[in-house]
């Protein structure tokens, strides 16, 4: 009986720490880069249910949304940037380097040049959201904006729709979290590292 009990503790221990490796997720990334996305998908759980809340999709309902919105600000604002250029520092490079990149943005009038952060259109992650888009067509066309246009865009996702929709948007589903994760944490950099700038337009990209 004995036995049993700790055969069941070890399998209940290795369902919970490959939760987050899906076919999609272990077809197109290393086992260590598995583990950064684990973190990138961790963090930002942790940044929007303040530790607080188990059920990813309850913290997510649970965002004032519609307030935030009326105040022109997303709920994203709201995660801490320091905390999140330490997350960059403490996955590989070579991780960061297939999901971002950062390009020069140009700011008028001054002409300011400051970098910003831009989506790896060829990377592993595409290829993920590719492979992912096979079986949801929602993502599949998410897949296509981004490698056409090379960013991610305020305005690719909407709060309602992934409420709504949950066929498209199971917020229980590993690969789910973790494009949610991405996606709200580059919109956060493109607003919070330039914020100084954002007073003036951004008229290029190099």
């Amino acid at each position: 009986m004995k036995k049993i009990l700790i055969i069941i503790i070890i399998l209940l221990i290795t369902s919970c720490k490959s939760q987050y490796s899906t076919a999609e997720i272990r077809n197109n990334f290393t086992p260590n880069q598995v583990k950064d996305l684990n973190k990138i998908t961790e963090f930002f759980k942790e940044q929007i249910c303040f530790n607080t809340e188990s059920d990813f999709r309850k913290c997510y309902k649970r965002i004032p949304h519609d307030y935030l919105k009326a105040n022109g600000s997303g709920f994203w604002t709201n995660i801490n940037f320091e905390q999140q250029k330490d997350l960059y520092d403490q996955i590989s490079k070579t991780t960061f380097n297939e999901i971002w990149m950062f390009s020069n943005a140009t700011f008028n009038p001054s002409g300011t040049k400051a970098k910003n952060l831009s989506a790896v259109a060829t990377g592993k992650y595409q290829n993920f959201l590719a492979d992912f888009g096979k079986s949801n067509a929602r993502i599949a066309k998410y897949a296509e904006r981004i490698k056409a246009f090379g960013d991610y865009g305020g305005f690719d996702f909407d709060y309602r729709e992934i409420l709504k929709d949950r066929n498209s948007f199971d917020l229980k589903d590993p690969n789910i979290q973790l494009i949610l994760a991405i996606h709200y944490l580059s919109l956060n950099d493109q607003d919070t590292r330039n914020k100084a700038l954002m007073r003036t337009k951004k008229t290029q990209f190099k």
